[in-house]
């Protein structure tokens, strides 16, 4: 009997493999182990769960997106516990999961190859909700006219937290200072306008420094 791997089950199902992890806790789905704890899926099981009708189209489509600023974030585990409270929300609200996109980038830069993801799978109509933990992992400014593109593709958006965390606080800092360092540099060659680069320079510095001493603080207690 051939056993297929959760990666071609899913793409003969058509759906992400997520789907799969889901169904198995919901007794939908259940697959054999390999002496390696793999999962491992029978096309007689795979058809048996077609056949049943238990799929149907109330499951909504969904994407998850997760974004962190830095590598260091990344590094820290940050990521992927915000994908696994997206994880678990989706679980708990019976959706089908078609795609995880991540970007480890400032919620400043237009040039995410996860968004550029989440937008081309919403024009193809892939999915019918996007879910996020707040705003402004999507998107630190012009929200909502990623919204409003959402929306018209026919995809809501799921914020399942309505605010950030308060330790979010200092990269809200560092995206405001760099759009007034930004505007800043276009007045270089004006009057005064070295000056005015020099002093947000200072207070980029500032800000980092008192990020790292609160590191520091956090780690000795």
């Amino acid at each position: 009997m051939e056993l297929l791997t959760i990666s071609k089950a899913a793409k003969k199902l058509g759906v992400h493999p997520n789907s799969l992890r889901n169904w198995e806790k919901q007794g939908l789905i259940k697959p054999v182990r390999s002496p390696g704890g793999q999962r491992r899926y029978s096309m007689d099981e795979l058809n048996r769960l077609l056949q049943s009708g238990q799929l149907t189209d109330s499951q909504e489509a969904v994407v998850l997106y997760a974004r962190v600023s830095t590598k260091k974030q990344a590094d820290a585990g940050n990521l992927n516990r915000q994908l696994e409270r997206l994880r678990q929300y989706v679980i708990e609200s019976h959706y089908r999961v078609v795609a995880e996109f991540t970007d480890v980038a400032s919620g400043l830069n237009q040039k995410r190859h996860g968004l550029t993801n989440v937008l081309k799978l919403a024009e193809r109509g892939e999915y019918k909700k996007l879910i996020i933990e707040y705003p402004d992992r999507l998107a630190r400014f012009g929200y909502s006219y990623i919204e409003r593109h959402l929306r018209y593709c026919g995809v809501e958006i799921v914020a399942i937290a309505e605010k950030e965390p308060e330790d979010a606080q200092s990269e809200l800092v560092r995206d405001l200072l760099a759009i007034v360092t930004s505007f800043s540099a276009r007045l270089y060659s004006a009057r005064g306008g070295k000056k005015v680069r020099q002093g947000f320079r200072g207070l980029i510095a500032e800000a980092s420094q008192s990020e790292k001493t609160e590191e520091q603080q956090e780690e000795a207690d």
